[in-house]
């Protein structure tokens, strides 16, 4: 039984097609996945707070001749997390087993074990991933939420001055500087936005 890092397998450049959200927040290395799916759970990882990285199928897993590189590799807090983006019924078991015998926990994923919402949420957040905001839109958002404990959406926007407001807001969520529900429901006006304590 081995395990080690090595880089997603070769594909040719006509095999590749574009996975939406394009942009990855905490995504070490290249953002190349398998299939939608994939992609989605990447989505999920870059909005878990417990999340500090993920990268695309960088562990090779081997035992008794059987090779198998899960989709996605999450380091939080509490480890490394092999997960793999499952749409037909696989050989779990055994994968199981070759995980954890390499020291990692397993996980497979399938679409209903997806939560709906925060997905839609994530990936409204990630179509400005690349988004900066100014220091000084920054500090003025971050001292209004200092003051007030917790504002709405529709109020916090109002606090940047020289950026756009809705794409600096997505970017202080997705760099963890403010949080936001992303569970109940879908982003609106009347959402609640603190600061992020971490």
């Amino acid at each position: 039984m081995s395990s080690h890092l090595s880089a997603p397998p070769e594909q040719p450049v006509s095999s590749v097609t574009p996975l939406f959200p394009l942009h990855t927040v905490r995504c070490d290395g290249p953002a190349v996945f398998r299939n939608q799916l994939a992609r989605d759970i990447g989505c999920l990882l870059d909005v878990d707070d417990d999340v500090i990285s993920w990268t695309c199928g960088t562990v090779e897993l081997v035992m008794d001749g059987v090779t198998h590189v899960p989709d996605l590799v999450a380091e939080s807090q509490s480890g490394i997390v092999l997960i793999d983006a499952v749409t037909k019924v696989g050989p779990s078991a055994i994968i199981t087993e070759m995980a954890t015998a390499a020291g990692y926990q397993y996980r497979p994923l399938s679409r209903p074990e997806l939560p709906a919402i925060r997905l839609r949420n994530a990936k409204d957040l990630l179509r400005y991933a690349r988004y900066s905001v100014t220091l000084d839109d920054r500090i003025r958002v971050l001292a209004a939420l200092d003051e007030c404990g917790t504002m709405t959406l529709a109020e916090c926007l109002s606090g940047f001055r020289t950026t756009q407001p809705l794409p600096a807001f997505a970017s202080m969520v997705l760099q963890r500087f403010i949080a936001i529900d992303l569970d109940d429901a879908l982003i609106g006006p009347e959402s609640t936005v603190r600061r992020f304590r971490g």
